[in-house]
């Protein structure tokens, strides 16, 4: 009988102490915050509290970037697919691998020396469920501890020195059908993680954990009553309409006790401001992709939210998507930047949406300032009104149960899935990877059984216009909506970028091309073949005086699924096959850890 996963893929196309633990800064966010400005270093999985993924280095640079070479590799012992990224914290680089998820400490005096090796005895029933590939999203630092989450719904937190336990917490079960692939953020004295498992009815929602000993201090759901979402309905504000949310807002937009497989999984990218004291994430698709069963705006999947990290209560919330019938999560991050609005400077928050809307946000009450698609294909709505805050449908494209919709565009991946964009504050310009992927799409009725696949689509994805380009990497500006310079890749650009002051972006391609380009006018100035395709993201550090960029290559996730799980029919894969039906001629699977230097 094939995995559960593969099922989905033919289908739609408890504390536990190990330990005293040491106790642990209630300011953990503080010593992060200023150990994230030391560019020297990368501390957090989006290089800092903002997420821009932005360095102020500057000895690898658009004159010299040519001479950039192998400075020494490392093999990560798995071969599925990596969209973590390093971290590097004194002389050490810590990493996760794809499942089994070994997490390592490396010598940077030694390079490639390896410190010590984590190797978790996980549930072996987790890669079943696992939608989409058994990724990981990487490491945490705080206070001398990595935090790892496992596949399996483990969090542990490891001694920094010498990779010993000192507690665990089961945040998520796999026998549901949730599954960890997300990074954790350590924020005060918590480490805030989301969980995976949309596609199994999974009722998504955020775990707070203490990070001295991993008890749960809160947590917080996606859809339900208030005391489950910890909203205020007369102080927890919808940014759509800067109002209040109201009395049980999310139970009165669901049929019944649909909103108990709701969805509204919480796997990808967080950020947080310190001076508002919030930290900022996004909710996915919600339960079963077929719309006709689940009536109503389904809130708060494909919502944007704002908590107080140190109790989980929700400021504000904005939804991108309501009514899904798509599979737009909302997971994207949300990148912590000043924009100029109307002469005026905002704190604003913005997100590449999966829907192909390039969202700006006051961060500060969740208004919307702007809303402009960052790929013209996109057609399954015409705009966002920002008024309401509402996507202006193109009915044509809206799904229904037994209906075969063709020509969405973009696909279920989005024209941006979680592959996280960069911002330079030089150029004011973000640079961001993205998707150039349509679909067709037939709903049909689904009944939900608890760790099964509850999905109720087939889809069929294909590069837009059935071309040869599968994926851009461009340089946009999301107040004027203006693209000021794109690159075609023949498959989706599923890794993320980095931007330096040295003027470069550096950015991976499905079939394996790591690239430095010029950030002013997207002129490649040096790429390496890397030994697997790259959906991974590139950091930067220097060491001894001497700046390295670092990226894990490593084919794989919902992008590359036929690959790692060979698939070969289109619809297979939830759809994805179709889209990199080829990959396997340019590209093969094998993670790695690829480190550049100068001559």
């Amino acid at each position: 009988m094939p995995s559960l996963s593969v099922c989905l893929w033919r289908q739609a196309g408890a504390i536990v102490a190990l330990g005293l633990a040491l106790p642990l800064a209630a300011s953990a966010n503080e010593q992060l915050d200023k150990l994230s400005q030391d560019h020297n270093q990368w501390v957090i999985p989006a290089g800092n509290y903002a997420g821009t993924r932005y360095s102020t280095l500057n000895q690898i640079n658009a004159d010299n970037v040519k001479n950039l070479h192998v400075a020494w590799t490392m093999s990560t012992g798995s071969l599925r697919g990596h969209e973590g990224q390093p971290l590097i914290v004194g002389d050490t680089l810590y990493f996760e691998s794809s499942f089994p998820n070994y997490v390592y400490a490396v010598s940077l005096k030694e390079p490639g020396r390896i410190l010590w090796k984590f190797a978790p005895q996980q549930d072996k029933f987790a890669p079943s469920v696992a939608c989409c590939d058994v990724v990981n999203r990487g490491v945490a630092y705080a206070n001398g501890v990595i935090f790892a989450n496992a596949l399996d719904g483990f969090l542990y937190a490891l001694d920094a020195k010498t990779g010993n336990v000192k507690w665990k917490v089961q945040n998520a079960d796999p026998k549901l059908g949730q599954t960890q692939t997300m990074a954790p953020l350590p924020v005060k004295n918590l480490v805030i993680t989301g969980v995976s498992g949309a596609e199994y009815g999974v009722h998504g929602y955020v775990t707070a954990n203490d990070a001295a000993t991993g008890k749960q201090v809160w947590r917080a759901y996606s859809t339900g009553p208030d005391d489950q979402l910890l909203f205020d309905p007369d102080k927890t504000i919808d940014g759509a309409t800067q109002k209040p949310v109201g009395k049980d807002s999310s139970l009165a937009s669901w049929q019944g006790d649909q909103w108990k497989l709701g969805g509204g999984t919480t796997w990808g990218w967080y950020t947080y401001d310190p001076k508002l004291d919030l930290l900022y994430y996004g909710t996915g698709n919600p339960g079963t992709w077929n719309p006709t069963q689940r009536p109503g705006d389904n809130k708060y999947s494909m919502s944007i939210i704002a908590r107080d990290p140190a109790t989980g209560k929700a400021k504000w919330v904005f939804q991108m998507t309501p009514h899904d019938g798509w599979d737009y999560d909302g997971v994207n991050e949300s990148i912590l930047t000043d924009s100029t609005i109307d002469g005026k400077t905002v704190p604003t928050l913005t997100h590449f949406d999966r829907n192909g809307f390039a969202y700006v946000l006051d961060r500060r009450t969740g208004k919307l300032l702007s809303a402009k698609k960052f790929d013209a294909v996109v057609n399954w709505a015409d705009h966002i009104d920002l008024a309401t805050g509402r996507p202006v449908l193109n009915q044509a494209m809206m799904t229904k149960e037994n209906v075969n919709v063709k020509g969405i565009c973009p696909s279920s991946q989005g024209s941006k899935d979680q592959q996280p964009a960069s911002y330079d504050p030089e150029t004011k310009l973000f640079y961001v990877p993205t998707n150039h992927v349509c679909m067709d799409y037939q709903a049909f009725n689904v009944k939900y059984k608890a760790g099964f696949p509850y999905v109720g689509a087939l889809v069929n994805m294909y590069p837009a216009d059935h071309g040869e380009v599968g994926g851009r990497f461009i340089a946009f500006d999301p107040v004027s909506g203006q693209t000021k310079w794109e690159i075609k890749d023949r498959f989706q650009d599923w890794g993320g970028a980095l931007t330096t002051a040295g003027g470069l972006a550096f950015y991976g391609t499905l079939t394996g091309e790591f690239r430095a380009v010029d950030s002013k006018t997207g002129k490649v100035l040096w790429q390496f073949k890397a030994p697997s395709g790259i959906i991974g993201n590139p950091v930067t550090y220097t060491y001894g005086g001497k700046q390295y960029v670092a990226i894990l290559s490593g084919v794989g996730g919902w992008a590359a699924i036929g690959l790692a799980e060979n698939l070969s029919k289109a619809t297979e894969g939830l759809g994805a096959v179709g889209a990199t039906a080829s990959l396997a001629d340019y590209t093969n699977l094998g993670g790695t850890l690829l480190v550049f230097a100068l001559d």
